[in-house]
């Protein structure tokens, strides 16, 4: 039972999805520590989820009034949903017949790149990174359900098929080698062709599934090697979708892929700074057009008003509302929208200095920064993944997951830890932590002086490493305490 004690507008945001977005009424945060409401405390984990700024809070607050005292109707749903892709269009430069489908998770969202290229005889999903996409993801992109029920309370069981979306084959492409530092663009394209020439030899569309920022920030392959790729089969053999999901991406290069007909998921619960969990999908027109009519088992997992109109047979979705859903998406609108106006220079100020206070930290407790790409545009800067083998070698994956815990109850929440670096001799995963600035922490570092910007960024740098060094001395009692025991 949900606290009852919470503001309506939380506990409307906390319901419409699957387990994930449960809020705990014993602790009052859902399972990955936040909850969509201000919280006191440091938070640099918009990786992985995010409280909402005390502005994003008033302003959905003010959005749920109409809702919580008149209820919301299935003809009020479709008109806010119409309202939200009109915004998105606009705060992203898109063209007016990009089609737009919302999702109560990114997680979802796999769903819609199948059924845009269902009933072709077969999909091969060719996964890059899946450990550095969501957890679910490996099951939704093999068409399958990943969890016990679906946002519209469907009972479900996680790994069974999606009826109607055909068969769907999946493969996984590495992105990084063995000891961690990521593979070449042109190795990866390699490796996606090879797993593309045997789905098209067995007559099924090869769908590549390109990241645009993995969980810790990497983009591969970049768009050379997708157009080498594009250039060797039709569209009706090979397709790509874009995992863009932690929402790190500029506007020239979204309309880079839609302008090849690519579809892009984002999530406005990770760099977009808006409330767990939701999702949206940007369609190319041509790809709306070409595709079969929605598979009916999608009717357990979406409503009507959350696909476009133009896609045929979106009749068979339940023509219900998910206030929760419409409510979460609007909180990222909020912070989408006062984040665009924000020059590239004002931005880029902020995410220099935020990386010159956290690479000091780091530098002082003996931390590197997991392998990325040189070179990558400004947003990517905003992620940072922290390899922790050279403060405890000993450190391994579920230890930095309990680190991670421990940091969060001290107050102190960074992004969880990601399985992208081989343990001590080799063996299983070492730690990592992620630490991140979102959209509404930038609006507000870019109002302050230079002076102030450092001052704000060494203070809370300082709180982290204190958070982690308290972690780290309990987590080495506990194990003193076991070995004596």
């Amino acid at each position: 039972m949900l606290d009852r004690t919470l503001p309506p507008a939380v506990r409307l945001m906390s319901q419409g999805g699957d387990a994930r977005i449960a809020i705990n009424p014993q602790t009052g945060i859902n399972r990955y520590l936040s909850a969509p409401m201000p919280a006191h405390g440091i938070a640099y984990a918009s990786s992985t989820a995010n409280d909402l700024s005390p502005d994003a809070f008033a302003h959905v607050e003010w959005a749920a009034e109409p809702i919580l005292r008149a209820g919301l109707d299935a003809g009020g749903y479709a008109e806010m949903l119409e309202g939200m892709r009109c915004r998105l269009r606009t705060a992203y430069g898109l063209d007016d017949d990009t089609g737009i489908v919302f999702a109560p998770s990114g997680t979802d969202l796999e769903y819609v790149a199948l059924a845009a290229h269902a009933g072709r005889g077969g999909i091969r999903n060719i996964l890059l990174a899946p450990d550095e996409v969501g957890s679910g993801c490996i099951l939704s992109a093999a068409g399958r359900f990943f969890a016990e029920s679906t946002a519209l309370r469907v009972a479900t069981e996680a790994g069974t098929a999606v009826p109607g979306l055909g068969p769907v084959d999946l493969s996984h492409v590495a992105i990084r080698d063995e000891q961690g530092p990521p593979l070449p663009s042109e190795e990866v394209a390699r490796r996606i062709e090879r797993e593309a020439a045997a789905a098209v030899a067995r007559g099924h569309v090869a769908l590549v599934h390109i990241v645009h920022g993995s969980k810790t920030g990497l983009i591969l392959p970049d768009l050379a090697q997708i157009d080498a790729l594009r250039s060797l089969w039709d569209a009706r053999q090979l397709q790509f979708v874009v995992d863009a999901c932690q929402a790190r991406i500029d506007r020239q290069t979204l309309a880079a892929y839609l302008d090849r007909g690519i579809i892009v998921l984002l999530s406005g619960s990770k760099f977009m700074g808006g409330a767990p969990f939701s999702g949206f999908a940007l369609v190319p027109r041509a790809s709306m057009d070409q595709a079969q009519p929605l598979p009916h088992g999608l009717a357990h997992v979406f409503r009507r008003a959350e696909w476009p109109r133009e896609w045929k047979g979106r009749a068979i979705l339940p023509d219900s509302v998910n206030a929760g859903l419409a409510l979460r998406i609007e909180s990222a609108l909020f912070e989408l929208e006062r984040f665009v106006p924000l020059s590239r220079d004002a931005v880029g100020r902020v995410v220099q200095r935020f990386q010159r206070a956290l690479s000091t930290m780091m530098a002082r407790n003996g931390i590197t920064a997991v392998p990325g790409h040189t070179g990558a545009d400004m947003l990517i800067g905003t992620l940072a993944t922290l390899d922790l083998r050279g403060v405890d070698d000993a450190l391994d994956f579920d230890a930095a997951v309990a680190l991670y815990r421990r940091m969060a109850a001290d107050g102190v929440r960074l992004g969880q830890p990601v399985r992208c670096l081989p343990g001590r001799n080799g063996t299983g995963w070492a730690g990592t932590l992620r630490i991140a600035l979102s959209m509404p922490q930038i609006v507000t570092l870019e109002r302050l002086s230079d002076p102030m910007l450092d001052q704000r960024l060494c203070h809370d740098m300082g709180v982290i490493e204190r958070a982690l060094q308290h972690a780290l001395n309990e987590a080495r009692a506990q194990n003193e305490e076991v070995m004596a025991g």
